[in-house]
């Protein structure tokens, strides 16, 4: 028999290796060439913060961003970057709350209806609007230590991020809604979540 106590170790050390690999797998696509705004982190934040609480969730949004801050092809992300670590901070933390308190787990082992997708798809894209919301108040924060007023910096960011945005809406949406749900079943028949998540 088990001691309890190697059990638990075991099932701590199973989830830090389940963490770091989607940290991992999370980040090398980040800093992958890749079209502006079309990004899988969210999703892997949003399944992190499902499978294990919003705290880890919230702490894995918010470890990526900052990784992210300084290896991301597309430069440092400067005074931006605890905007972005909340915006995706935030996105962790609403996959644990959605897998905690609005998620049916029997369709995890069972067939999805659409509305399924569809309401994940919907979920994505709120998200990425909030997030996008806050990294444009951050660009303006940004904009107004430089001497622009805040109004004006805060009409700029939104305008200039419109773009990029829509962009990145709707990729999350697509995103969300076909991916999210064979992740979940994928990851729930691993042994490693279902004794350990």
């Amino acid at each position: 028999m088990d001691n309890p106590s190697n059990v638990e170790t075991n099932r701590k050390t199973l989830k830090i290796a389940l963490i770091s690999v989607l940290a991992v797998i999370c980040l090398s696509i980040q800093i992958s060439p890749r079209p502006p705004n079309v990004e899988f982190t969210s999703l892997f934040t949003f399944f992190t913060g499902f499978i294990y609480g919003p705290a880890i969730g919230g702490l894995f949004g918010s470890f990526v961003m900052l990784i992210n801050g300084f290896l991301s092809t597309w430069g440092y992300a400067g005074l931006n970057m605890p905007f972005q670590m909340a915006g995706m901070s935030l996105i962790g933390l609403a996959g644990g709350l959605y897998g905690r308190f609005a998620y049916d787990r029997r369709f995890v082992y069972k067939q999805c209806s659409a509305d399924f997708f569809v309401e994940i798809a919907v979920l994505g894209a709120f998200l990425t609007v909030l997030y996008d919301l806050i990294t444009n108040f951050g660009y303006a924060i940004y904009q107004t230590v430089v001497g622009v007023p805040f109004n004006m910096a805060l009409i700029i960011a939104i305008a200039y991020g419109t773009p990029f945005s829509i962009i990145h809406v709707l990729s999350n949406a697509a995103v969300f809604g076909v991916a999210f749900f064979p992740l979940v079943r994928i990851v729930n028949k691993m042994l490693v979540v279902r004794k350990n998540g």
